[in-house]
């Protein structure tokens, strides 16, 4: 599990291509801070294993469901990128939930400054994720916990501080360019209990029938209205 505060812009060092699989290697001086084979690093968002390292940089594999999925396929050596090590137990939860696992990738259609801020105002490829993606929730963007302050016409939008842009490598975006999204978790897992329907009294088995789903009325009959 990430937070979204990215630690560290890495550099794509090299790339290796086998058909949509990918071998990456990215230097970076943080992340490789105490790593250990097999660990979880956060590449754009994207967690990846790292699957050799020496001292500052490291590999990772790219199957090709995440070349498929991410804007990984999109880098080429020079590239910067988003760098964040699995959270660990003890630490501060900056950020929110974030797996890792992208939902897919969106294109940047406006960028537009607001005083002290930068609006990033972005177009997802796929517009059935617009149902996680919600005014005032929270979103990752390439990896970077933001906050979603409109949505309109297919597209969304965030605000960034100077810290944020300064401190990742979207400032290194331009309009047109593409990003990985990752929308907020705990709505997906709402999602999927609704439409799944709640365990039967038999031994636990999950019951699809409709007339099981919960519901305003079992909600109400458990306590959780």
């Amino acid at each position: 599990m990430f937070t979204g505060l990215v630690e560290e812009v890495g550099t794509m060092k090299s790339i290796g291509r086998k058909g949509e699989a990918m071998l990456l290697g990215i230097s970076g001086t943080v992340v490789t801070e105490g790593l250990k084979l097999g660990d979880s690093i956060a590449v754009n968002g994207v967690c990846l294993t790292a699957v050799s390292f020496d001292k500052g940089s490291f590999t990772v594999d790219v199957m090709p469901q995440t070349y498929r999925h991410s804007n990984l396929k999109e880098l080429r050596p020079g590239s910067p990128v988003n760098l964040e090590r699995a959270m660990a137990a003890n630490g501060r939860f900056g950020g929110h939930i974030v797996q890792g696992h992208v939902d897919g990738t969106g294109k940047i259609t406006r960028i537009q400054r607001d005083q002290n801020a930068v609006i990033y105002e972005i177009e997802p490829l796929d517009e059935s994720i617009f149902r996680y993606i919600i005014p005032q929730g929270s979103i990752a963007i390439d990896g970077i916990s933001l906050t979603v302050t409109m949505v309109e016409h297919g597209r969304f939008g965030v605000s960034i501080i100077p810290h944020t842009l300064a401190e990742t490598a979207l400032v290194h975006k331009r309009e047109g360019d593409t990003v990985n999204l990752e929308c907020d978790c705990i709505g997906k897992y709402v999602e999927h209990l609704l439409k799944y329907g709640r365990m039967n009294g038999s031994g636990g088995a999950p019951d699809r029938r409709a007339e099981s789903a919960i519901d305003m009325s079992f909600l109400n009959s458990h306590g959780f209205v």
